[in-house]
């Protein structure tokens, strides 16, 4: 009997074991369903979270490029505004020298006013003695109409002196040219001179020539008509 029991303990005890392990094993397969589902829920969670993370990135973009367009925007204004003062400043600046150079023009002028006090003061005495002048106006209109003529007759002057240089460059021209002319004409006159004595000496050898020709031809005329003569009267 004791050795019959030992197999069903054994059996027994094995069954135990198994059941043991049947527990433990669907106990670890709970343990594992359980971390399956909270694996699972944390790649929900992380899915979530994901999607959260790119909407925020995406959000986070869309305000980078919102705020890199306004932080543009701002820039392009912050230049314009710069530019523009930059400009208003130069206007300024220009506007300070203009006012610089109209003040030193009006001191100057001022200047001029007071010096040339006097002249108005003259101009009232000249006005004053001379009935042909009814107010300084007058006085200046025959200024300028004397300067004018003045201006006018310099000007004639000028052209008329320009042209007499013009006429004496013309007359010089003419002086050389007949000069060299006489100069030429005096050559041929030389020339002519020569040729006009050394004809007078033609002549005068020829004249002498001529004479001895007809003293020997009046010879031989008297001759010819002697012998005419001796042969007539020989004849007879």
């Amino acid at each position: 009997e004791a050795g019959s029991l030992s197999p069903f303990v054994r059996l027994q005890e094995k069954r135990k074991e198994a059941k043991q392990v049947q527990k433990e094993l669907e106990e670890k397969r709970e343990a594992f369903k359980e971390k399956m589902e909270d694996i699972a829920r944390r790649w929900r969670e992380l899915h979530a979270k994901q999607a959260e993370l790119k909407s925020y990135m995406e959000k986070s973009l869309r305000m980078l490029k919102e705020d890199d367009k306004l932080r543009v925007q701002a820039l392009k204004k912050a230049i314009r505004e710069r530019e523009e003062n930059t400009q208003k400043e130069m206007e300024l600046w220009r506007a300070k020298k203009r006012l610089e150079a109209l003040k030193k023009e009006h001191q100057k002028l001022s200047d001029q006013v007071q010096k040339y006090s006097i002249f108005k003061k003259y101009l009232d005495d000249v006005v004053k003695i001379s009935p042909q002048f009814e107010d300084i106006q007058d006085v200046i209109s025959r200024y300028k109409l004397l300067a004018r003529m003045r201006k006018d007759l310099q000007q004639s002057q000028e052209k008329n002196e320009e042209m007499i240089k013009q006429n004496k460059v013309l007359l010089d021209q003419y002086k050389a040219e007949k000069e060299a002319e006489i100069l030429q004409y005096q050559n041929e006159l030389k020339q002519l001179q020569q040729h006009f004595e050394q004809a007078q000496s033609d002549v005068r050898f020829w004249t002498a020539h001529l004479a001895d020709i007809q003293n020997k031809k009046t010879k031989n005329d008297l001759m010819l008509t002697t012998m005419k003569m001796a042969i007539h009267n020989l004849y007879q």
